[in-house]
């Protein structure tokens, strides 16, 4: 499902422009500083209401400006077009339409225009805390299982009444039990979602994997967020005058975690930064095969900022050859046209953008 027309309008640098974006490969160069990676930033608001640049609005929003505006119009697979706009303004609110009409949850936007994102943050997902790989499977399970959203937010709910009681201090047993009895429901859930997915992941990602990189040694196993011997209800009646000093809930999905290792060692401490990042992209394409293989009206679009960070011209053809199988559409960035364009097979149709001080404009392939 291709971005057709994007337009933006007040988002950091960038001029207001409209582009009309290939449905395929879609290169964006230029000097750094000149508003590629804001682009970029632009097509990740529109698909989930927030930058990956920045946690506050402030930055993100034309000084002279009090909100900042991204639509586009989208080809789905079954050739119907729709339209999806959003307005996100300093005071944090935001506005958001599809087709037309007035949509207050931000998961419509992102069951509308899935993305995946590689940038030169991207090893963090190795390194970083558990909540960035819980938030990876996450967004998988949420595109390829229907009840996902639902069941999460059960489990939400519940987990923070049973929190909130917690740090009441000394409660009975009983008042808890309500909350426990969905908190668990729920749990088991959400759990069997994340396996059931997990198990699909993993001989994909293998593959991709393998034609990234060799790393033979390196397991990726799910951590459900308690012992896998017991039952949760269980778990936590033993846990439960540890977690009323604590005053949270120390088991349950919400402690989930994405395991990568190689002979046992996290493999963060492992591998070199350049292989954290193709370990990283092999993640994030397995994703990309996968929501494929559903058939859903709408494929991944993938935004790849600095394709040449930490990469070598192999790997970069490597990762290359995968996106293009992957028959998606992507934008991605970097400083030299030249370097972007032969990253791919000469045959491959290339659309390319020139970003200069906040203006972009199409321009044609520079390959021979």
């Amino acid at each position: 499902m291709p971005l057709k027309r994007l337009s933006v309008t007040a988002v950091r640098n960038l001029h207001p422009v409209t582009i009309y974006p290939s449905p395929h490969i879609n290169l964006i160069y230029g000097d750094n500083g000149s508003g590629k990676t804001s682009l970029l930033e632009a097509i990740h608001i529109l698909g989930l209401a927030r930058s990956f640049r920045s946690t506050r609005l402030q930055p993100v929003i034309q000084h002279e400006h009090d909100a900042c505006t991204v639509f586009g119009e989208l080809l789905l697979n079954n050739g119907v077009q729709t339209t999806m706009g959003i307005t996100r303004s300093k005071a944090a609110d935001y506005q958001i339409r599809i087709d037309g009409q007035t949509v207050r949850s931000t998961a419509q936007l992102a069951d509308t225009l899935p993305l995946q994102l590689i940038n030169p943050d991207s090893f963090r997902l190795l390194e970083g805390a558990p909540k960035q790989r819980r938030q990876y499977l996450d967004w998988g399970v949420f595109h390829v299982e229907h009840q996902f959203l639902s069941t999460w937010q059960r489990l939400q709910k519940s987990l923070k009444q049973r929190n909130s009681l917690l740090r009441r201090g000394r409660i009975e047993r009983s008042q808890l039990a309500p909350w426990e009895a969905e908190l668990v429901s729920s749990s088991e859930r959400i759990d069997l979602y994340r396996r059931a997915y997990i198990a699909k992941l993993k001989p994909v990602f293998e593959d991709v994997l393998a034609q990234l990189v060799s790393l033979e040694d390196l397991t990726l196993s799910y951590y459900r967020g308690w012992d896998k011997e017991r039952d949760l209800q269980l778990v936590l009646d033993s846990q439960f005058e540890r977690d009323c000093q604590l005053g949270h809930t120390q088991a349950g999905p919400q402690r989930a975690d994405l395991r990568l290792r190689i002979k046992g060692m996290n493999a963060a401490e492992v591998l070199s930064r350049g292989q954290q990042k193709l370990v990283v992209c092999a993640l994030k394409i397995a994703q990309g095969y996968l929501l494929k293989e559903r058939g859903r009206q709408q494929d991944c679009i993938f935004l790849v900022d600095d394709l040449p960070s930490e990469l070598d011209e192999h790997h970069r053809k490597a990762l290359c050859a995968l996106l293009e199988g992957l028959n998606c559409q992507v934008f991605i960035t970097g400083v030299e046209a030249e370097q972007l364009a032969r990253s791919w097979q000469k045959e491959t149709l290339l659309t390319m953008f020139h970003v200069e001080h906040g203006h972009i404009v199409q321009t044609e392939s520079c390959l021979e």
